[in-house]
């Protein structure tokens, strides 16, 4: 091939080029922080709960946060990001949808949301809205909208976009640290 910057013509091999993507993404990983937060496959997601289904005490409220939310999966990560133009990273991503639907205005950071106002919801009672919190050691560092059925909407690393997710996939249930009721 003329013009070619390899030699014996031959450019670099696809897997490699892909492989150290892959690598460069996942040490970018984090919704504000170092932590890698991978597309889980099928083989990561252990044997799943029945969830029970839990009415949210304000349904048209809850139908649109899921709405708004669920509309936003594929919109870019961005840290500090809080709009769908410049895309989102965790907690802009709720930020924006409650403020978007509700006109209510949320505290800033997840760690914040952890501990704002409204009761502790184990998850065998969560309701459509609620919003679920992750983390490690005790200190959170991701949250997500509950989305029913034991799955959740996040903006969840670097390099991703908003996506549906669900709390049984190994890394979720393994960093779950919580949840907060938003709509009363």
């Amino acid at each position: 091939m003329k013009g070619s910057h390899y030699p014996d013509s031959r450019a670099p091999a696809p897997a490699k080029v892909g492989s150290v993507a892959v690598i460069v993404i996942a040490l970018l990983a984090g919704c504000g922080r170092d932590d890698v937060r991978p597309t889980p496959s099928r083989a990561a997601v252990v044997p799943q709960r029945e969830w029970t289904l839990v009415a949210p005490q304000d349904p048209a409220a809850a139908n649109a946060v899921l709405m708004r939310a669920i509309g936003l999966v594929g919109t870019p990560y961005r840290y500090g990001g809080n709009t769908p133009e410049g895309g989102f990273d965790c907690s802009g991503l709720v930020n924006y949808v409650y403020r978007d639907m509700l006109d209510l205005k949320l505290p800033r950071s997840s760690r914040e949301l952890a501990d704002w106002q409204g009761p502790r919801i184990v998850p065998e009672h969560l309701a459509s809205g609620d919003l679920v919190f992750f983390g490690s050691s005790g200190n959170v560092s991701h949250v997500g909208i509950y989305v029913g059925e034991g799955r959740f909407v996040h903006a969840p690393s670097t390099g991703g976009t908003v996506r549906l997710d669900h709390l049984d996939s190994r890394y979720w249930r393994d960093h779950y640290s919580g949840a907060k009721r938003v709509l009363r």
